[in-house]
């Protein structure tokens, strides 16, 4: 039974961590809730400009914030003018999707999940075809500025938006 406490507990401190730097980004939707304050709880898919419209503070950008940010910003907002002390909370509901093509039985957009990997990004996609080179995978980060593709590993970190591709071995 301790065994099962500390794989949960590795679990879900592994998920806050890789939670509390995710910055939000057009296709995440979130939700926001102040305690005691129905009115001011919104649910909001993330357009390509990033901002949402919330009650009293008019446009806010949400892209490139983390969840805390979103907290804080809100909190920032409210207090004082609004509301003493206001209890903000937000959360991701579902995440942008990251993508994967090349030589995949079903490539395309796939719903991401905190601590994916490349392997299992594979796994969603139906498996590496035939063709396919475990030494040719390359992660196209949507974090990078400039349209670079890094080479990767079945190991490599996938984030929300990224694409994969895997590309074909010569025989």
């Amino acid at each position: 039974m301790r065994w099962l406490a500390a794989v949960l507990l590795a679990l879900c401190s592994q998920w806050a961590v890789a939670n509390s730097d995710y910055k939000l980004g057009p296709g995440d939707q979130v939700q926001i809730r102040v305690f005691g304050q129905p009115d001011l709880n919104i649910d909001a898919l993330l357009g390509k400009s990033g901002v949402v419209s919330y009650p009293f503070l008019g446009e806010l950008t949400l892209t490139g914030l983390t969840v805390k940010e979103v907290e804080q910003l809100i909190y920032s907002g409210l207090k004082g003018d609004y509301l003493v002390e206001p209890n903000v909370y937000a959360q991701v509901i579902s995440y942008r999707p990251f993508y994967i093509h090349g030589e995949v039985e079903e490539p395309g957009a796939y719903p991401y999940q905190p601590g994916l990997t490349v392997d299992q990004a594979i796994a969603l996609a139906g498996g590496l075809t035939e063709r396919a080179s475990t030494d040719k995978i390359f992660l196209l980060s949507e974090q990078q500025q400039q349209a670079k593709r890094s080479k990767a590993s079945l190991q490599s970190q996938v984030a929300a938006g990224d694409t994969i591709k895997i590309e074909q071995r010569f025989f």
